[in-house]
C-alpha cells in the first residue's frame, strides 16, 4: 500500500497528465475523430478534482472466480492510496454500485459478479458527451443522472453553477454527489427526481444531456427545451443494443461510435425467469434453418453493435440470453420465445407464442441489407404527433419503443400535427455566469 504524501500535489500532477493525454488523443485523431473533445471542456477538466467524487470504487480483477464470475476488488485511499489516486485520474469507468445496493466503504469487501448500477464514467466519454451536446457559455443545461457528480462539476466549471440543473433518482447517489459538489464549491440545482419527466421547476433548458440510456425519448424532454435547443440522449433496448441521438428539440440524427450507458432504472429490462421454462414448449415444434445467424447482432464488431440496436426495434420487448449453448429470445410482454441452436455450420430456429421473434429480426436484417447496411448517422429520429420514428430513405420506418409496436413494412402516413408547445419565458432564467473553484479536503 502506497501512503499519501501531499494529496493536492499528487492529484494535480495526475490530473494534468490525464488532461494532456486526452488532448493528445484528440489531436492525434485529427479529422478522423468521430466527435472531438472541445478545448473548453479540457480546460474545465484541468480544474475539477475527480478524486473528490470517487472516494471508493470497484475495479475488475485480472481473473474470474471458480464460477466464471468477474471478481470486483474494492479500491479506496485507505486500502491502497496509490492505486486509488492513479485510477481516479485514469481514463477508466469506475464502478460505484452494484444491483442498487450501497457499499460500506469503511469496510468494503470483494464482490463476485453483479450488475453495475452506478459508476463514474471514463472522463473522455464525459467530455465527449458535453462536446457533442454543443454546449456554449450562457446555456442553461439539464443533466439527467447526477451519479457521482463529476460530470455535473465539469458543467459548473464551464458554465457557472447557476446555469446547471442535475436530477438523480437514487437518493444515496444524490447525497454523495451533493457533498462532493458543495465541498468543491459548486452549487448547481440538484433534485431527487426521475429524469423520465425532466425537471419542470427549472425549465426551459438550452441543452438536455442524459448520462443514462432510455428506450425512447421521454415526452417531457422536448417540451422543456427552448426553441432551437438540443437534447443529447443515449438510447438502448432490452437486447442491449445502444446508440446516441442528438435532437434539435424534436428531430435529429443518430451519432456515430460504439458507446453505451447504463439504462435508466425505469427503463431497465424485467426479470424473465428460467430460460429452460420458456423453451420447454418448443421441443415438439419443427425447427427451421436460420437465414441469418445470431452473429449478425452479437459479434464484437461495430457493424453488429449498430445492427443489434436497429434490430431490437423489430422485437422491442425481447431479451437475449445464452443458456447451455442455446441462444434464447424471450418476450415477457407477449409471451413469445425463440431459440437458436448450433447445428453444424448453421443454426436451428424454433419459435413459439404470438410473435415469431427471430423471423422478425431476420426480416429487419433483410431490409437493412437491401439498403446497403447504412451507417447509424444516416438515420434520423423524429418525435412528433405521429409518435417516435426512426427514418431512413432506404429502410422502412421503424416505430419506436414507446409505441410498444414491432417493425412492419411502411404504411401511408396520415399527416397529423403535433400538439402546440407553450412558448418559453423571455430572457435567460439561468442568471449570470459564475465559476466556482477550490475543493474542501
Amino acid at each position: 500500500m502506497t501512503l499519501p504524501t501531499d494529496l493536492d500535489h499528487d492529484a494535480g500532477a495526475l490530473r494534468a497528465a490525464m488532461v494532456k493525454g486526452l488532448a493528445d488523443a484528440t489531436a492525434d485523431a485529427g479529422a478522423d475523430a468521430l466527435s472531438p473533445v472541445r478545448p473548453a471542456w479540457l480546460t474545465a477538466a484541468e480544474e475539477v478534482p475527480r478524486h473528490a467524487f470517487v472516494p471508493g470504487f470497484y475495479l475488475a480483477a485480472d481473473h474470474l472466480d471458480a464460477q466464471g464470475l468477474t471478481v470486483w476488488e474494492p479500491v479506496t485511499s485507505n486500502l491502497d492510496y496509490g492505486r486509488w489516486l492513479a485510477a481516479s485520474y485514469s481514463d477508466t469507468t469506475l464502478i460505484r454500485q452494484f444491483d442498487g445496493e450501497e457499499t460500506d466503504w469503511e469496510q468494503p469487501v470483494v464482490r463476485h459478479g453483479g450488475a453495475p448500477t452506478s459508476s463514474s464514467t471514463l472522463p473522455s466519454l464525459v467530455l465527449r458527451m458535453w462536446s457533442d451536446a454543443d454546449v456554449s457559455e450562457g446555456h442553461t443545461v439539464l443533466e439527467i443522472g447526477t451519479g457521482t457528480g463529476y460530470s455535473t462539476a465539469l458543467a459548473c466549471e464551464r458554465l457557472g453553477s447557476s446555469h446547471v440543473t442535475s436530477v438523480e433518482v437514487d437518493a444515496a447517489r444524490l447525497a454523495g454527489a451533493a457533498d462532493a459538489l458543495y465541498g468543491c464549491g459548486y452549487t448547481p440545482t440538484l433534485a431527487r427526481a426521475d429524469g423520465l419527466y425532466g425537471y419542470w421547476p427549472e425549465a426551459w433548458f438550452d441543452r438536455i444531456v442524459a448520462t443514462c440510456s432510455f428506450q425512447s425519448v421521454p415526452p417531457a424532454l422536448p417540451r422543456q427545451t427552448r426553441p432551437g435547443g438540443k437534447i443529447l440522449l443515449p438510447l438502448s433496448g432490452w437486447l442491449y443494443g445502444s446508440a446516441r441521438v442528438l435532437l434539435t428539440v424534436d428531430e435529429g440524427p443518430l451519432l456515430p461510435g460504439t458507446i453505451s450507458f447504463m439504462p435508466a432504472r425505469t427503463h431497465a429490462a424485467p426479470a424473465y425467469g428460467n430460460p429452460a421454462d420458456w423453451a420447454a414448449g418448443l421441443h415438439e415444434d419443427r425447427p427451421r434453418s436460420a437465414r441469418h445467424t445470431p452473429k449478425r447482432i452479437t459479434a464484437a464488431t461495430e457493424e453488429a453493435f449498430h445492427l443489434r440496436f436497429l434490430a431490437q426495434r423489430a422485437v422491442p420487448d425481447a431479451q437475449m440470453v445464452t443458456f447451455d449453448g442455446v441462444l434464447h429470445l424471450i418476450d415477457v410482454v407477449s409471451g413469445s420465445v425463440a431459440t437458436l441452436t448450433p447445428d453444424g455450420g448453421n443454426w436451428s430456429v424454433r419459435e413459439g407464442g404470438p410473435l415469431e421473434l427471430w423471423s422478425r429480426v431476420e426480416q429487419f436484417i433483410d431490409a437493412v441489407d437491401a439498403a446497403g447496411r447504412p451507417r447509424p448517422e444516416t438515420y434520423t429520429l423524429r418525435v412528433d404527433g405521429d409518435g417516435q420514428r426512426l427514418l431512413h430513405a432506404q429502410v422502412p420506418d421503424c416505430p419506436w419503443a414507446a409505441e410498444r409496436q414491432v417493425w412492419r413494412p411502411p404504411t401511408p402516413r396520415t399527416g397529423t400535427t403535433a400538439p402546440p408547445r407553450p412558448s418559453p419565458p423571455a430572457g435567460n432564467p439561468g442568471g449570470g455566469n459564475r465559476r466556482s473553484r477550490g475543493c474542501r479536503g
